[in-house]
Parts: structure tokens; sequence; C-alpha cells
């Protein structure tokens, strides 16, 4: 195994140890990303009142949209300088580097308007309580104001996970985390500032996050160093940036989409099921840490790998990512199925709540298994530049069956929330089946030929 300075050569050494070296820091890292608004979720929860907890707990989907769309740029960037890191050309790992770094920029200008101006129209759309309406425009209003701090942040990181950095990443959101606690607490107990106070430290500590991630980028001597007066938009690289990003964060803003309309059926049930739904994601999205971080691994390790010209040691990191995410998911969500209740009581001490929360994480939970799969083999076809087929195959379970069945059951069947909540399952389980035998069929009649 070489190693670069703080970068990470993976297509040389033992698998496991290279996958749980990358991995490990990133998962942690991923927890602390997600302290961010879990923490506001608690403080509200705990000091202001249920309302305001459901306001905090249904903006989430919104902020996903624009998110996880920037997001699936921030993963294109990463296979394409992952592919030049393992093929060691680094004159156009480092325009890839300037490239990414300038569409940050202007998709953080963009962003920031379009989330401010479609702050009101959205909560509408997903049939808002009035009780909870005005709370969570101020949130949002307020954490679009600072996004831009999150995508510098979130594609830094991304340049430097493709050179296998997770180190210092995750450094950078420990110390902004507790940053963001300890402002959470100030603008709530001490300023009495409510909701718009838990926004305010969220965005100030991800303009912290950014600030140290752009001062490494532009002041190391690494091959990956951001140089300002390079920073450009290269055709080229941004074509290849597109041909993996673009399908990702499609994929992503059309299933954050739709999960707003999921969050509409359970806004019918009121105050009480909403906040209990809110609690339940924000522990799903811990439970698919581990999932979400070896997927971003094997993007990663694949990139490298065959950028190297390694595929059977790609293949081999790909099994290597869905059995150590299977077995990291199986212990939490076990732990989580016999804890539901108290889990959910780290958020509010509101008995229907805890009991709405805990009923969907009795429901749900162990389908995540089915997840470790599709998200893993996901970020593996990513990282061989085939980002169309996971985007394919993810819209049509996570939307289009899981909108049906919701369509289906809550007008023909029983609008329950036990029912409406399920969809969250159904999707998986049709992702799975739909990208085991893609995978199967396209490349594994490839990796055959390839052999021949």
């Amino acid at each position: 195994m070489r190693s670069f300075g703080g970068t990470r050569d993976m297509s040389e050494g033992s698998i496991i140890k290279q996958m749980l070296l990358f991995a490990l820091p990133l998962m942690v890292g991923n927890v602390f990303q997600m302290l961010y608004n879990t923490v506001d979720s608690v403080v509200v929860g705990q000091y202001v009142g249920k309302e305001a907890l459901a306001a905090v707990n249904s903006t989430t989907m919104i902020v996903n949209i624009l998110v996880f769309f920037f997001n699936g740029f921030s993963v294109g960037a990463g296979v394409v300088i992952a592919r030049h890191f393992g093929a060691r050309d680094h004159e156009r790992l480092h325009t890839a580097v300037e490239t990414a770094m300038a569409m940050t920029f202007i998709f953080g200008l963009i962003f920031t308007m379009i989330g401010i101006l479609s702050v009101k129209p959205m909560l509408r759309l997903m049939s808002t309580p009035d009780d909870v309406i005005d709370d969570a425009a101020t949130y949002l209003t307020i954490y679009f104001v600072g996004i831009a701090g999150l995508l510098v942040y979130n594609m830094g990181s991304g340049v430097l996970r493709a050179v296998g950095d997770t180190t210092r990443p995750l450094m950078f959101l420990v110390l902004t985390s507790v940053i963001n606690i300890l402002l959470d607490l100030l603008f709530v107990l001490a300023f009495r500032a409510g909701i718009a106070g838990v926004a305010w430290a969220t965005i100030i500590a991800q303009f912290i996050s950014a600030a140290l991630t752009l001062r490494l980028l532009t002041g190391t001597r690494e091959i990956y160093r951001l140089t300002w007066k390079d920073l450009r938009l290269d055709g080229g690289v941004l074509r290849a940036i597109f041909k993996v990003g673009l399908p990702a964060g499609v994929q992503a803003v059309i299933t954050a989409f739709s999960n707003v309309f999921v969050q509409s059926y359970i806004n019918y049930f009121g105050s009480s099921c909403m906040a209990g739904w809110g609690c339940y994601n924000k522990l799903d999205q811990f439970i698919m840490l581990p999932m979400s971080s070896m997927a971003m691994a094997a993007t990663t390790f694949v990139s490298q790998n065959i950028g190297a010209k390694k595929e059977e040691r790609a293949n081999r990191g790909t099994v290597t990512a869905i059995l150590l995410s299977l077995s990291v998911t199986g212990a939490i969500a076990a732990a989580l199925f016999f804890f539901a209740e108290e889990a959910v009581g780290l958020f509010t001490h509101d008995r229907t709540v805890i009991e709405f929360g805990a009923l969907f994480l009795h429901a749900n939970v162990f389908f995540l298994l089915l997840n470790c799969v599709n998200h893993v083999l996901a970020g593996a076809l990513r990282g061989r530049g085939d980002s169309r087929g996971p985007m394919v195959i993810m819209l049509t379970a996570y939307v289009a069956i899981r909108q049906v069945y919701l369509f289906v059951v809550t007008r023909y069947i029983a609008n329950t929330p036990f029912l409406v909540g399920f969809g969250y399952p159904v999707g998986w389980v049709t992702c799975f089946i739909i990208e085991i035998a893609y995978f199967r069929i396209r490349w594994g009649k490839k990796m055959q030929a390839d052999k021949k």
C-alpha cells in the first residue's frame, strides 16, 4: 500500500483494511455532519415545543432536494478525481479539482436564491399545518442563506475522499459540530431566539467547516492543491463530472422530492405524528450511515482500481463493502428495534410523539439490510462510470413504486400511519430485486467476457 501525504492509494494492500481505514473516519464524520440538523431537533424538541420540533423535522426533505442534487455532482467529481489519481495523471487531477470547486461556487449562488424563493411554495405543497408553517419557513429561509457553506464543505471533502483522505474532513466536522451544539444552546437558552437561533447556529458552523476545508485545499503541497488563479471550468472535465454526477443528482433530487409527498401523507395525521415521523427519520439516517459510508468507500475504491487497470480487485472490494455494511447495519438495527422508545425519547418527552416514532422504527428498521446492498452496489456502479443504471433503478423503486403504493393503500385499503410509513420498505425491497438483476445481467456478462 502506498500513500502520498494525506492521500491513500487503494489499488494496493489488504482490501478489508483499505475499506475500514477509509470508511470508519467517513462514517464518524457523517455522524457529526448529521448532528447539525439532529441537534437542532433535540434542542427545539426539549426546550421550545413539539410544534417547533415538527417544523424543523418537516424541513429536512426540502433541504435534501437541493443538497442531494449537488451531492450527485460531488460524487461525479470524486469519481473523476479518483480515476486520475489511480492512473497517476496528476495534471488532469489538478484540472478536475479546479473545475469541481469553480462549479461549487456557482451552485452556491444559484441554490441560495432558489432555496429562499421556494420556501413557502414547498411548505404549502407538503400540506404543512398552520401551527407549524411559520416556524418552518423561518428555519428554512435562514438555512438557505448559509447553504453555500455546506456545499463548499461537501465538495471539498469529496475531493479529499477521492484521493483517500477521510481523516481531516472528520476533524473539521468534529470541531464544527461541537461549535454548532454550543451555539444552539447559547441562542435558544441564553438569547431565547427559538427556532431562528438553531438555524443561525447551523449555518455559522457550516461556514466554519467550509473555511477550514478551503484553507486545507489551498495551503497543501499535495497533488490535489486548489490554486485560485487556475480556477476555471474545463469542458472535458465538466462533461466527465456531469456524466456521473447528473444522473446521481437527478436521482437524489427526484427521490427527495418524492419524499416531500410522503411527508404530505404523514402531515395528514397532525403535528404529533409529524414529530414522530421526523424523529424516526433522524434515527433512520443514523442507521444508514454505515451503508452510505461503505457506498462512498466502494465508489472511491472501484474508481481508483479501474484507473489502475485492476478489475478483479475492484470486484472483490465491492463484495467486501457489502458484507461490512450488512454487519454493522444489522447490529445497529437490532439495538434500535429493542430500544425504540428510548431512542425516540432522546428528541422529546411527549408520549404520543414517542409512540409514533417507535411504531415507524419497529415496522421498518430491519428492511434497511436490503438497502445495504442497494447503496453499496450503486456506489460501485458509479465508480465504474455507470451512473445512469442506478438512477433509473432507484427512481423506479423509490419514487414510482412507492408513490403508487401510497396512493393505492391510502385510498383503497386503509389510511394509517403504519401503512404510510411502510412505503419506505416497499421501495427498498423493489430496488434490491431490480438492482441485483441489473448487476448480474449488465456487468456479470461483461466481467465474464473480459475473463475470456
